[in-house]
């Protein structure tokens, strides 16, 4: 059995995981930061109580809070079921049962859920998304994409993924990627030839090994240079 989900998914993580999914410095923390395709994570909202910029925008952020929260409860089930059938796919480690990924994973959306009513009146939470942005040229110094782009490789074909990055690349001068695995744990069919097309255009582009591992080999960032 593999995992799989037919449909993008609200699902969270913490600035704790952001900070290895994209080995993030102390320094690049201060950084001007989107994070794209947000959703319910608690990134915006812990880097915002510790002093930091962050704005991500999602298309679920046209939706209030109450609204949110039940599409979470909707899921959060399947996404524990899932996991818990597939257990030989992920590093028990950090997280060392499906129901303490669980925990762990609702925290984080609980954050938040509590944080969103301000963020959206803040516009810190925009309801934007890929492949288009709403942002001038260079306004972010930094744009992170975190399990949307190469994790639901069932469901964008290589154009979207392409088209993202691209736009991404046109409002930060710098564009990382995690992960490069899709859902089921295989590296994404669309990953070479994004990065082949990606290097045809003049980007500099790497593969990147991360302090971060819970899907098996899911330990690698797409990081793109924009400054052409």
């Amino acid at each position: 059995m593999v995992f799989k989900l037919e449909n993008v998914i609200p699902w969270g993580r913490s600035m704790k995981e952001y900070v290895k999914m994209f080995n993030l410095t102390p320094e690049e923390l201060k950084l001007n930061i989107l994070d794209c395709a947000g959703g319910p994570a608690s990134f915006n909202a812990e880097m915002t109580l510790q002093g930091y910029k962050v704005i991500s925008c999602d298309p679920i952020y046209q939706f209030t809070a109450d609204e949110i929260s039940k599409r979470i409860e909707d899921t959060y089930e399947t996404v524990v079921e899932g996991v818990k059938a597939n257990q030989e796919y992920y590093i028990w480690q950090d997280i060392q049962s499906p129901e303490q990924m669980g925990a762990i994973r609702m925290a984080a959306m609980q954050q938040f859920l509590a944080d969103f009513p301000i963020g959206i009146i803040e516009k810190r939470y925009i309801k934007d998304e890929l492949p288009i942005l709403p942002f001038v040229t260079n306004q972010f110094d930094l744009a992170l994409c975190s399990h949307l782009l190469f994790t639901y490789s069932d469901n964008f074909l290589e154009a979207f993924h392409l088209s993202s990055i691209l736009e991404m690349c046109r409002v930060a001068k710098e564009v990382r990627v995690f992960p490069l695995l899709n859902i089921s744990g295989e590296t994404s069919p669309w990953l070479n030839p994004v990065i082949n097309e990606l290097k045809k255009q003049g980007y500099s582009v790497e593969i990147k090994k991360v302090p971060y591992e819970f899907q098996k080999n899911g330990n690698q960032m797409l990081r793109v240079n924009s400054d052409r």
